[in-house]
């Protein structure tokens, strides 16, 4: 058993195309995982385990396994960079320790970087930033730097220097020990320390220099050594880079080229220097949901099991539960409390996940992510020891913006497709599904056009079943821009028992998606009946007044109302909440709200007018504009509704050679002439 000490929980993320699977492929060589490496261009890199993914070339979901460097044991989680697919990013990022963030050494900080960035600090992950592709035309890793710093805002310490760039780019120097390490071989597995060479030791002296001024802010006696102009000692470096990454003071930046096979051995040391073990990382903040306050969990042995399921995988051997484990030991056979279905659960199965394979466990200690077989749970669920109501902060998630209507092409394939989406939303909870009232039709909504695809592609190669497919439509929101009042009476005389509830209230704009306030003083409303009205004007924001669209950014005042002692009931009460909130809602000049998207178009020059022409036709805002050498990157905002088919338009306008990446910004009032068109 591995001390916990020694464990890494770890992810990698980055912008699509950055290098992530590369960079895993490597890692799993060196530390001797795999004994030859895959490219993901060849569809056979070990972390793309799914054919969609190999063919593709691209992560759609993310796959962990456990490697060994030196006493280290990593369990790396390999991230999709697609922003369709965020959700997985999001939930890894919510258990590991620590991460990775990859940067393309020509690209640097794209949009994704931006989203990565601020998950990894909604869940303040220590992070090491890798600047990958320096073997690329135009890699520039002090630009990258640059925007570290200007971009994200944190404050990046440069642990390395390199040796040459683009074409030229034969290794790294350590500017702690200040040598230059060398990668030779076939796979760059003949890694050697060389003294620098004469026409870089300047810089790197310098770049020493730079480094050692910005991590002795945060230690004393560093500050002191170098005042006097000592030799400072190298592990009192790594002291100092360590306690910085671990409370967020700065993030260590190295360098190399993943697929030409330099610098991973460099990255795989700091991994282990720098980022917390479990230990490290401390106790959790849990609710007590018994006696309603919070506590901290930490990672012992001798206490309650406080463990959180974050991703789920439906396998020929039933449900897959990959699950943070933050306190307490689990062994095969024992019981859990699930805290959101309030039911007991067993867990039949303990194993550790090596991508698509397995690898039963007898035991599992704090700190572990661990896969829990034959568990009933769904994504972002708590689990804990009998007699005890534990839940931990939940997983973000992120609404959908782009809905499709699918029919069966026949009617034999209703119940596979019906068993389909069941599994599809228990594994993404990104992914929703709906009926039409109006037409009956079901609805899929997801995080974009490739989000749909995949899991349409996933229907009919894993379930056989093909669907006729809706053109997309933009997911719309409803809100009000003034208050108004509402009081409504439900009143209904069958004969025997009636039913009766009388609301009174206000409806208010606010910031936030939805705010219930009760305000009813002593006994107008029973206390029973008001969850029934909160959940009343639930109701009302699932279905929207205007065209049907969710409703959000309204503040609910419940003031007051009257009941019957007989005929009143919670079922009345809920109804008459919606009601209420409706008769108000048609008064406080409701609105349409459309998702607005951060675009990115990377392009030629020679484009630029062309590109930027047809945005403004599209409704962009342009935002600017950076140079990337013989490359312009435009950054723009644009309504979703005006993106659809913009892949074959900026192929065409730019001879194929300008790519974009777009990620869901905020929903903004949508023009009143394009309102109407839609009412």
């Amino acid at each position: 058993m591995i001390p916990r000490c020694n464990i890494r929980n770890i992810g990698i993320s980055a912008h699509i195309d950055a290098g992530k699977t590369t960079l895993s492929e490597r890692i799993l060589y060196y530390t001797g995982k795999i004994h030859k490496i895959e490219e993901v261009d060849s569809g056979g890199a070990t972390m793309d385990y799914m054919e969609l993914e190999r063919e593709k070339g691209i992560t759609i979901t993310s796959a962990a396994v456990t490697c060994f460097w030196g006493d280290k044991q990593i369990n790396l989680i390999d991230t999709p960079g697609h922003v369709d697919f965020t959700i997985e990013v999001e939930r890894s990022l919510r258990v590991l320790d620590g991460a990775i963030m990859v940067l393309c050494g020509v690209a640097g900080v794209q949009s994704q970087s931006i989203t990565i960035d601020r998950q990894m600090k909604r869940y303040q992950v220590p992070r090491i930033a890798f600047i990958n592709k320096l073997d690329r035309l135009g890699a520039n890793p002090f630009r990258v730097v640059d925007a570290l710093r200007g971009k994200l805002g944190l404050n990046p310490v440069v642990l390395q220097y390199p040796i040459g760039l683009e074409d030229e780019f034969v290794g790294v120097i350590d500017l702690i020990e200040m040598t230059a390490n060398y990668f030779q071989g076939d796979n760059g597995e003949i890694w050697q320390k060389r003294p620098i060479p004469f026409e870089l030791q300047q810089p790197a002296q310098i770049a020493r220099d730079k480094l050692l001024d910005t991590i002795s802010i945060h230690s004393e006696a560093m500050m002191a050594k170098l005042l006097a102009g000592e030799e400072i000692p190298q592990q009192m470096i790594w002291d100092a880079i360590r306690q910085g990454t671990l409370t967020l003071e700065f993030t260590p930046v190295l360098m190399g080229s993943a697929v030409k096979n330099k610098g991973v051995q460099n990255l795989l040391d700091a991994i282990a220097l720098y980022l917390p073990s479990p230990i490290e990382r401390g106790g959790v903040t849990v609710t007590d949901l018994a006696a309603n306050k919070q506590v901290q969990v930490y990672p012992v042995q001798d206490a309650a099991v406080v463990a959180m399921a974050f991703k789920l995988i439906d396998d020929e051997f039933g449900q897959l539960t990959y699950t943070r484990l933050y306190s307490g030991v689990l062994k095969p056979g024992d019981k859990l409390y699930n805290s959101r279905t309030q039911k007991q659960v067993r867990v039949n199965r303990l194993v550790r996940i090596e991508v698509d394979k397995r690898q039963e466990l007898e035991i599992a200690e704090p700190g572990e992510i661990v896969g829990l077989i034959g568990v009933n749970c769904a994504s972002g669920d708590t689990l804990c020891s009998l007699g005890t109501k534990m839940s931990l902060e939940g997983i973000f998630i992120p609404e959908p913006v782009m809905t499709i209507a699918i029919t069966p092409k026949s009617q034999e394939d209703i119940e596979k497709i019906s068993k389909a989406l069941q599994r599809f939303t228990s594994e993404d909870p990104t992914l929703h599904v709906t009926t039409d009232p109006e037409s009956h039709k079901t609805l899929m909504s997801g995080m974009g056009e490739l989000h749909l695809e995949i899991y349409l592609e996933r229907m009919k190669r894993e379930y056989h079943t093909e669907v006729y497919v809706g053109a997309p439509a933009v997911a719309y929101r409803e809100t009000i821009t003034q208050a108004a009042n509402f009081d409504f009476t439900f009143k209904r005389q069958t004969g025997g028992a009636g039913q009766f509830a009388h609301v009174v209230g206000r409806l208010e704009p606010c910031e936030e998606a939805f705010i219930f306030e009760n305000r009813v003083i002593g006994d107008e409303i029973p206390q029973q009946f008001i969850y029934a009205c909160e959940q009343g004007f639930e109701d009302a924001l699932k279905t929207g007044w205007l065209k049907g669209y969710p409703i959000m950014g309204v503040k609910v005042i419940l003031s007051g109302g009257s009941y019957h002692s007989i005929d009143s009931h919670e079922m009345a009460f809920r109804f008459a909440a919606r009601q209420g909130f409706e008769e108000a809602f048609a008064k406080a000049k409701p609105i349409l709200l459309e998702p607005m998207m951060l675009l990115e178009v990377q392009t030629p020059s020679q484009f630029l007018g062309r590109i930027q022409g047809k945005l403004l036709a599209r409704r962009a805002l342009l935002l600017g504009s950076d140079t990337l050498d013989n490359d312009v990157v435009i950054h723009a905002e644009v309504p979703l509704a005006e993106m659809f088919g913009y892949s074959t338009e900026v192929r065409s306008l730019s001879q194929g050679m300008a790519t974009f990446s777009m990620e869901f910004f905020e929903y903004r009032q949508l023009a009143e002439n394009l309102m109407g068109q839609i009412l």
